[in-house]
């Protein structure tokens, strides 16, 4: 008997385009969403989105400001859903309000929509959320968004730090997958063909547009927004962050433990899938097209220009492949020798 089943959570709605921050009410509208909502943003975003939104809903909303992704700032967020009664939650603003709030929403098992005001990452519209604790950071299993909400005149003028980390972001699914397929053939590790097409597409429309990729053009915000949504899409079908996340992820989150949260998650899984793409392929290899769309983006291509040592990134490519149960490249370890050439060569150190 054929028993394989497959449960893909995806957002009901995902509207993206100029002013359609104005249409989140019909949004809500359309989701059925019961009860008053919280609204989950901080400063800036309350601003320039949250109170747009607010002035859309029949009734006056109550409004928790989230400046900094913590676990604490998961708790703070569900005791004031919890005391308001909220019956949904909204997350207004960049990746940090975002994440706290979807998962807030899937501790409380209520309904999330997200309203990024910036393209910082793929976790405007995944299943998943990063939150770092001390020196680690966590990325959680959570239910992607009902709805989504990508006005690119308002990301179109976020810092652009936050788009070429939220590009970077998506170019580094290059070697996420290949990573994912090595598993697969070596550790039989589940594959999706479906999805992980679909991961590589996206890195491949951004490194196809990277040269028209420009700041305060929205038509910049719009190519962004429609990969980062197409990134989140695959996470959803393969139930995985398989097919955006491999070694450059965890070269990323050793990194944070090593040297502090010091550089944007998107950049510094730009830079290290630099040297992931050099492991997989060689000199003559792939990893030029990846150092070449970040350079034409203006991400960082070196660890200097994140604003780490070059024997901190070594370290984390040494000591990556314990963070968890995931095999990719780096196997069960690269040398310091090993690593070092990857990263001279590349000319990331």
């Amino acid at each position: 008997m054929f028993e394989k089943r497959s449960w893909i959570r995806l957002p009901r709605n995902v509207v993206i385009g100029h002013g359609v921050i104005s249409e989140t009410g019909q949004m809500l509208s359309e989701l059925h969403l019961s009860g008053t909502p919280l609204i989950v943003t901080s400063s800036t975003p309350k601003v320039i989105a949250a109170d747009r939104v607010t002035e859309q809903l029949a009734s006056d909303p109550p409004v928790e400001l989230v400046e900094t992704a913590r676990f604490s700032s998961v708790e703070h967020v569900i005791e004031r859903a919890r005391t308001e009664n909220a019956g949904y939650l909204l997350g207004i603003g960049g990746g940090t309000v975002i994440d706290v709030a979807k998962m807030a929403a899937d501790e409380l098992g209520v309904g999330f929509v997200s309203v990024p005001t910036a393209a910082s990452h793929d976790g405007i519209v995944s299943g998943r959320g990063s939150i770092p604790e001390g020196t680690t950071r966590h990325s959680v299993a959570a239910d992607p968004p009902l709805g989504v909400i990508a006005d690119t005149a308002i990301i179109a003028e976020a810092p652009w730090k936050y788009t070429t980390a939220g590009c970077a972001d998506i170019i580094s699914n290059y070697t996420a997958v290949r990573d994912w397929q090595l598993a697969s053939r070596l550790k039989n590790a589940q594959y999706s063909e479906y999805a992980g097409a679909l991961s590589r597409m996206t890195a491949e429309m951004l490194v196809g547009n990277a040269d028209s990729i420009n700041q305060g053009l929205e038509d910049s915000a719009w190519i962004v927004m429609k990969a980062l949504v197409s990134s989140g899409v695959a996470m959803s079908i393969a139930d995985s962050s398989r097919p955006a996340s491999g070694a450059e992820h965890l070269i990323s989150h050793q990194l944070d433990r090593i040297a502090g949260d010091t550089a944007l998650h998107g950049h510094q899984v730009g830079v290290a899938s630099i040297t992931t793409e050099y492991l997989h392929s060689g000199q003559d290899g792939n990893w030029q097209n990846v150092h070449n769309a970040l350079s034409n983006i203006g991400a960082p291509t070196t660890v200097a220009e994140l604003g780490h040592s070059a024997d901190d990134f070594i370290e984390a490519m040494t000591t990556a492949h314990e963070i968890r149960d995931r095999y990719t490249i780096l196997g069960n370890g690269v040398s310091e020798a090993a690593a070092r050439e990857a990263a001279q060569v590349t000319g990331v150190i």
